[in-house]
Parts: C-alpha cells; sequence; structure tokens
C-alpha cells in the first residue's frame, strides 16, 4: 500500500486532473477521503480475501480433449467453479504432456456490468496454443455485488488455480494477468493489492484498463460521448450506486488503482488508443505511482478509438504484449 502520509494528497490531486474537471462533488469527495478510510479498507477487503482463500473448492470438472484444425491432439479443457456464485467460474486451458508451464488468467471486460469469459475465448485459446496453461474468468458483476467483490474473485480464481496446479501442469510460480477495459482495472487492482501479495505474479497486462474510476467519474460529467457517460454510470453503480462522497468516499479510494502502487508489486504494461474513451492518462497515473517505488510500467498508445479487444486486435498490438509476457514468464 502507499504510505499513510502520501494518501491524503493523492487523493486531491487526482480527484481534480484538469481545471476543467474540477466539481464541488470534486472537493467533497477530496475532503472526506484519508489515509486511516484507505488503510482500514484494504486492511478489510485483504481479511476477507483471506477467509476466501481458505475454503476453495475443490473443482469437480468435466475434461474435454481440444484437437486442431488438422485431429492432432493439442491440450485440454474444462469449466470449473472456484465460488458458490454462478458467475464465480472459470475455463481452464493447458497441454496434458507433463511439463509445467506457466499461466494466464485472463478478465474479460464488459463496464463491470456486463460480458462474458465467452468474449475472451479466442484469445485464451491462442495463448493456450502458445503453451501455457490459461484460466479465462467469470466474475462477479456489479448488479451482483459491489466492489470489492470482484478483485476478491479474481484472488479466489487464482488461489484456485494454484491450489490445483498439478491437475492443470501449471507452475503456480510463474504467471501474469490480462485484463480487457474494467477487467484492466481488475487486473491491476489485483496486482496493486497489499505489497507482493501474490508471489507468483509476474506481470499485469491491462487493455484499455479503467485505471481510475474517479476519472471516469469526471470524465463522464458534461461531455457529449456516451461512452464516457456509460463509464462513469457504471463506476457508480460499481460503488454500490453512491457517487464519490461522504462515506462513500472510502469505497472509492478502494477503487483506486494508483494509490495502491508499492514496491512488491509486480510489472505492468497497458495499451490505450489515443482517442478512445479510456484515455491514456488512466495509465499515466500507475505509472507515475509505481515509478516513485521502483516498479516498471510500460505505456503503450496507438492511433485511434480501439477500445479493449478491437484494440488487442489491432495489428502489432498482440504481438507486443505477448512478447512482453514471454520476457516476463517464459
Amino acid at each position: 500500500m502507499r504510505p499513510a502520509v502520501t494518501l491524503a494528497a493523492l487523493a486531491l490531486a487526482a480527484l481534480v486532473p484538469a481545471a476543467a474537471h474540477a466539481t464541488s462533488a470534486t472537493a467533497a469527495a477530496a475532503s472526506t477521503l484519508s489515509s486511516a478510510s484507505v488503510n482500514a479498507a484494504a486492511a478489510s477487503t485483504l481479511s476477507s480475501t483471506s477467509a476466501r482463500a481458505a475454503k476453495d473448492p475443490t473443482p469437480e470438472p468435466t475434461v474435454h480433449t481440444t484437437t486442431d484444425p488438422f485431429g492432432v491432439g493439442g491440450f485440454a479443457f474444462e469449466t470449473i467453479s472456484y465460488g458458490p456464485h454462478k458467475r464465480q467460474a472459470m475455463d481452464v486451458w493447458w497441454t496434458p504432456d507433463g511439463m509445467k508451464r506457466p499461466g494466464i488468467f485472463l478478465i474479460h471486460g464488459g463496464w463491470w456490468s456486463s460480458g462474458d469469459k465467452t468474449q475472451a475465448t479466442s484469445i485464451a485459446r491462442s495463448y493456450a496454443e502458445l503453451g501455457y496453461t490459461v484460466f479465462n474468468l467469470n466474475y462477479r458483476l456489479s448488479g451482483d455485488a459491489a466492489w470489492p467483490s470482484q478483485r476478491s474473485d479474481v484472488f479466489d480464481a487464482i488461489h484456485t488455480g494454484v491450489k490445483s496446479a498439478e491437475r492443470w501442469q501449471f507452475d503456480p510460480k510463474k504467471y501474469v494477468i490480462l485484463g480487457f477495459s474494467a477487467g484492466g482495472h481488475l487486473a491491476t487492482a489485483v496486482g496493486t493489492f497489499g505489497d507482493g501479495e501474490l508471489p507468483g505474479l509476474k506481470g499485469v497486462v491491462g487493455v484499455s484498463p479503467v485505471v481510475s474510476p474517479l476519472l471516469a467519474f469526471h470524465d463522464g460529467d458534461e461531455t457529449f460521448d456516451p461512452n464516457r457517460r456509460k463509464l462513469r454510470e457504471a463506476a457508480v453503480q460499481l460503488a454500490g450506486g453512491c457517487e464519490p462522497l461522504g462515506k462513500c468516499s472510502r469505497v472509492w479510494a478502494s477503487m483506486e488503482v494508483q494509490w495502491h502502487a508499492s514496491r512488491g508489486d509486480a510489472p505492468v504494461l497497458t495499451v490505450h488508443s489515443q482517442d478512445e474513451f479510456v484515455p491514456p492518462s488512466h495509465s499515466v497515473r500507475l505509472k507515475s505511482m509505481l515509478g516513485q517505488v521502483g516498479v516498471p510500467m510500460t505505456v503503450l498508445t496507438v492511433p485511434g478509438i480501439a477500445h479493449s479487444s478491437p484494440l488487442y486486435r489491432t495489428p502489432g498490438v498482440a504481438e507486443r504484449i505477448q512478447k512482453w509476457i514471454i520476457e516476463k514468464i517464459g
């Protein structure tokens, strides 16, 4: 976590990204955010996550062997539950050749309120074909549960993968998280939670990640961009239906990724389109904070407005991400 002495100052700086975005709600949120509330929120969710991790379910899936178009046996696939809710499930792809392989945890986007792991099936398969053990996650949406349930679900999914690593020939000491849009927020939030809470995590990748829900909240005010307005509303729903004022400021502080940067965090790579509705400024904030504690972060910007999966499929982007992942876990 960030040292307590800096959190109030960071809150004020982040809540007023530019004079054009300053509002009375911003000032109220800044005055109510404090180091004590941020630390209390983190301590509470850490205890909750630890408790759930101790109760990871034992998977009882059906295994399907998948073949390539030429009929040659390739990798195995199954869907398992990592918790009691119907959304707490993930697809696992692995190569059944007796070798331990590095892993990739994929997190779909969808405004935190929609979307499904099937959106990332082709991406999951592509990484399985490269030889990785791939975990393609669903998680509780904001209509199912408010923050930080989504972050907790990602932790629980990872703990389940680590617990059953032998089953999926997964090397629990080498994995990365790859998230898209809202899923990129969850990926970076997990990567900066605590101080090295996941020793096997070697990198975090975000494609159009909503690193700062507060920035999204302000960017969506007094704009004609329907996507920015929708993202503002989605962030409010994620926070339990409240704006960053009063008691709700504690929840919004917990949602802000950059305020939790610490020296034990994994390296980060993020990609944005220059003119998309989740601008590169989200990642620039995180890069600044990680840089202060010595954690490397790369922010790639490409021309255009493509967002999330379409951005990933922009020529050259997937290749850059794959190269970065190879550098981190092989």
